[in-house]
């Protein structure tokens, strides 16, 4: 089933490499449209690429999400809608790691509470048995996890 949700979705897919006919065929890295527009800032191709039905927990050749990315460039808005459309914030990548606990260990101090606010597990720990308070890159950090973490 061809994914035509806009004229300028369509365009967006071709310019970027992507098959118009299907959302989920992986790019570079295996980061599907979804992920390559969260990573590039795209608010209203992220939204046209969901209203498509792109598969919002799509993981990519390190075990990522498209909530990485947006987490990873501080793209607030676009991590808003991710949340609001069910993307699994407690995914895994291929080492363990999430996206709080990379927040945890690049010091981003806001993205962090609102993962924590959306219901993101602080107990999850990587495959070498660490969680996201072993990161904490800041005090400040430091001390929002030891409130949440048993």
């Amino acid at each position: 089933m061809k994914a035509l949700i806009s004229r300028e979705l369509d365009e967006w897919l071709f310019r970027n490499g992507f098959d118009i006919d299907n959302l989920e065929k992986p790019g570079k890295n295996g980061d599907t449209a979804l992920m390559t527009a969260t990573r590039m800032g795209e608010l209203e191709m992220v939204r046209s690429l969901l209203q498509a039905k792109a598969n919002i927990n799509a993981r990519n050749n390190d075990g990522n999400n498209a909530l990485w990315f947006a987490c990873c460039r501080d793209h607030i808005e676009i991590l808003h809608l991710l949340l609001e459309a069910g993307i699994d914030l407690d995914n895994q990548n291929d080492n363990g790691a999430t996206a709080l606990m990379y927040c945890a260990s690049a010091g981003k101090t806001a993205t962090l509470q609102i993962l924590l606010a959306a219901g993101a597990n602080p107990q999850l720990k990587t495959l070498d048995d660490f969680r996201a308070i072993d990161f904490a890159a800041n005090p400040k950090i430091l001390e929002i996890l030891k409130r949440v973490t048993v």
